[in-house]
């Protein structure tokens, strides 16, 4: 489904359904250097499952146009643009890694705009070491290939396929989007003033062997939250992908039972 948000065309994917913003309605946000697709399993889950699906695409990400945007705090003005756009006058966020800081910064900007949190992946703050950013800006074909590695247990048979959509969205934006997005997180530096602004239950899924965003960086944020619950699966920093059963599993008890 195309929106124009912000006067640029925004891709969301629907979950093979037609979008109903009278539905409960349940938005899926990427992290950096990905796009709707990694969501694939749980966008058409819960579509099955009568909810309105928007599983969108960044400002300069997969089919949505650029510019990328620069700050968490400018996605999460944006996303909130994107409600409107599509008519949603209340959702449940889900976002992983960098899209998990946007939907964070969203809820507690517009706490009334939020109905649930789920943030998968996360940390606060996520901090990038400087080799990666620097590598990032000057070899970013090495980065995306270190980015995936570190993103999966070893062996993980979706390793290639998230290194192949990195390079694939580094091709169509040669802006170096995976330095803008690390910057991004690397930058944000409002995720406790957010938490304790949250108005809705918050879920924080960690991976137990996530090298990205390791549970305990996420510490602040749990102990600012204050209805925050936690589940810990096995798996790496792709989740979605490496524990994708588990995952909807969790998300549907979460968002179906409160």
């Amino acid at each position: 489904m195309l929106l124009t948000v912000q006067g640029a065309e925004v891709w969301c994917d629907t979950g093979d359904q037609d979008f109903d913003p009278t539905r409960p309605t349940v938005v899926f946000i990427h992290g950096a250097l990905n796009d709707h697709s990694v969501w694939t399993a749980q966008s058409r889950h819960f579509a099955a499952q009568g909810y309105g699906v928007l599983a969108l695409d960044l400002p300069g990400h997969g089919q949505s146009a650029g510019p990328a945007k620069t700050s968490v705090p400018a996605m999460a003005e944006w996303l909130l643009a994107l409600l409107d756009a599509a008519g949603v006058q209340q959702a449940a966020l889900v976002g992983h890694s960098m899209g998990s800081l946007i939907a964070l910064e969203t809820a507690g900007t517009a706490p009334r705009r939020v109905s649930h949190l789920a943030m998968i992946g996360t940390a606060f703050p996520m901090r990038v070491a400087d080799t990666l950013l620097e590598m990032a800006r000057n070899d970013e074909p090495r980065a995306i290939g270190m980015v995936a590695k570190w993103s999966h247990t070893p062996g993980h048979a979706s390793l290639d396929e998230l290194r192949e959509l990195m390079l694939r969205l580094a091709q169509q934006n040669p802006e170096h989007l995976l330095h803008t997005d690390l910057v991004a997180c690397n930058s944000y530096d409002h995720g406790g003033v957010a938490a304790k602004a949250l108005r809705c239950p918050a879920l924080i899924i960690f991976g137990a062997g996530d090298v990205m965003t390791p549970p305990n960086a996420a510490r602040s944020l749990i102990d600012d939250i204050v209805h925050a619950h936690t589940l810990t699966l096995e798996g790496g920093h792709a989740l979605m992908a490496e524990q994708s059963g588990p995952i909807i599993a969790a998300l549907a008890n979460f968002i179906g039972n409160r």
